[in-house]
């Protein structure tokens, strides 16, 4: 039976095709890229780099308004990449749930923990017709006084992993080779190092 056959594939998040693809689901990752930004990270021997771009798209915008970085706790941070309403939701979720980790356990909520709950939650949305998965990819970052730096990427099908380096965004796979390339060179880089093979490169942007 073909896509087109208005058979609803594409139409309600819960039913698989005969493929076994969730269309509702690629069409959020799709979201990510129609959104025209490019987010990488690094994760460093002693730091965590993360570096994206500021588009305004009107003139008459503050750009001090503008932003895809956004701090959780005084300890962790989120870059969102994709669709930025979505983005402030998801934000604005995370630091509560935070605030209710250190309320209920006594410690700041670990990256890997917050990259769980974040992972948990896209995919609950994949289970229920009444929710739409959020348009977003989210690096969140951070350092452990035990385990140092930790970089971990979820996306909106529910995934999350840990990552050396990672990208996403418009030009997420040409990032990608270029950080496994340079990740291969050198496999652990002090802060300045982080930086500036980042900056290094503006034709990854």
């Amino acid at each position: 039976m073909s896509r087109g056959s208005g058979a609803g594939y594409d139409r309600h998040i819960t039913i698989f095709s005969p493929e076994g693809r969730l269309f509702q689901v690629e069409y959020a990752f799709k979201a990510v890229k129609a959104a025209g930004i490019t987010s990488i990270g690094v994760r460093g021997k002693d730091s965590v780099c993360v570096v994206t771009q500021k588009k305004v798209p009107d003139k008459l915008l503050d750009q001090s308004s503008v932003s895809h970085l956004f701090p959780v706790t005084k300890y962790l941070g989120l870059l969102a990449t994709g669709m930025t309403a979505d983005s402030r939701s998801l934000v604005q979720q995370a630091r509560n749930e935070a605030a209710e980790f250190r309320f209920q356990y006594g410690y700041e909520m670990p990256a890997d923990i917050l990259a769980k709950w974040i992972a948990d939650k896209s995919q609950v949305y994949t289970q229920h017709a009444y929710m739409r998965p959020l348009g977003v990819v989210a690096m969140v970052l951070g350092i452990d006084e035990e385990r140092g730096p930790l970089l971990y990427k979820c996306d909106p099908a529910g995934h999350f992993y840990g990552h050396k380096a990672t990208s996403a965004g418009m030009k997420e796979q040409e990032a990608v080779n270029f950080l496994e390339k340079k990740m291969k060179e050198n496999p652990a880089f002090t802060y300045d190092e982080t930086v500036q093979v980042i900056m290094d490169n503006p034709s990854l942007f």
